[in-house]
């Protein structure tokens, strides 16, 4: 699993993979917009999570990731793959200080992940970036998730003909698409759950995932105490309140606005295109896989 890829250094082509479907994005040449499409997937296909296998069908998965892919004019075979972000665990953690060889610092890194998560750690994929670092501390951005969980994903990608490049949960590849060295309140919100981070230039100030419940009452209010408690650390943190929300999710910006009832924050929409569609989006959220392309060359 690959987190945190230099500008330049990840394929030209993204797959999301979600419950509704797969989204797929690909930047037909150098300095040119990508092309998106989206093929939807049977109710039950995938279900996201570490505790138990989340492609249910994985056939059409394959057939889905192979359509989007050949649509969207993919000029590789490599390709970064998106996960939902119910199946990583993403943890900002403080070192006083860390290897600088990647295959001393992730032994070091299962090491403090071992009480912190559920799974089986030794045979997990591990992807992380430093995102700070003095003579003191070391402030790193960790990304895991269960081992066979990592290889049914991967599996799909090469059953359609393709091979996984790098790895990323939606969240974190959407933040990559914010062009902004301000502080930066932003929201990912699926059917299955809601992530709340808090980007200010290359740190990262919270990240937080929360399963929704089923019961539609339920969920707003869990939505709506997810982003109060977002704003209120904000805050805190930064000494102001946040001006913009950032939004990516299936669901109209205007009608998330209403959720939240929170009228000194602007709802910005970070992830609809406005052209690039090869077919129908189906409401997808495009978020993920631009910002999975951000920066490549």
């Amino acid at each position: 699993m690959k987190t945190g890829a230099r500008p330049g250094g990840r394929p030209p082509a993204a797959v999301e993979i979600s419950p509704e479907g797969v989204l797929a994005a690909a930047l037909p040449a150098a300095g040119q917009a990508p092309v998106y499409a989206f093929e939807p997937l049977a109710a039950g296909a995938l279900a996201p999570g570490v505790a138990e296998p989340n492609l249910h069908a994985p056939e059409a998965v394959a057939a889905a990731m192979r359509s989007t892919l050949g649509q969207a004019g993919a000029r590789s075979r490599s390709v970064t793959v998106v996960l939902p972000d119910l199946a990583v665990r993403v943890f900002v953690l403080d070192f006083d200080s860390l290897p600088a060889k990647a295959s001393e610092a992730v032994p070091v890194l299962r090491f403090r992940l071992r009480k912190m998560v559920s799974f089986d750690v030794e045979h997990s994929g591990v992807g992380y970036q430093v995102l700070s670092q003095s003579k003191t501390e070391t402030k790193v951005l960790v990304a895991i998730l269960p081992g066979p969980i990592l290889a049914e994903y991967e599996n799909a990608v090469r059953s359609a003909g393709y091979e996984p490049g790098a790895v990323l949960p939606s969240s974190l590849a959407g933040l990559e698409g914010l062009d902004s060295m301000e502080a930066v309140l932003s929201v990912n919100l699926s059917r299955e759950a809601l992530t709340t981070s808090i980007a200010n230039g290359n740190d990262l100030l919270l990240y937080r995932t929360l399963e929704l419940p089923e019961d539609a009452g339920l969920r707003l209010a869990e939505i709506q105490r997810g982003i109060a408690v977002a704003a209120a650390y904000f805050e805190d943190k930064l000494g102001a309140r946040p001006r913009a929300l950032y939004y990516a999710g299936r669901e109209d910006s205007r009608s998330f606005a209403g959720w939240i009832e929170d009228h000194g924050l602007e709802v910005v929409d970070a992830g609809r295109p406005d052209t690039g569609a090869a077919t129908s989006l189906g409401g997808a959220s495009v978020a993920g896989v631009a910002g999975a392309l951000a920066g490549v060359r």
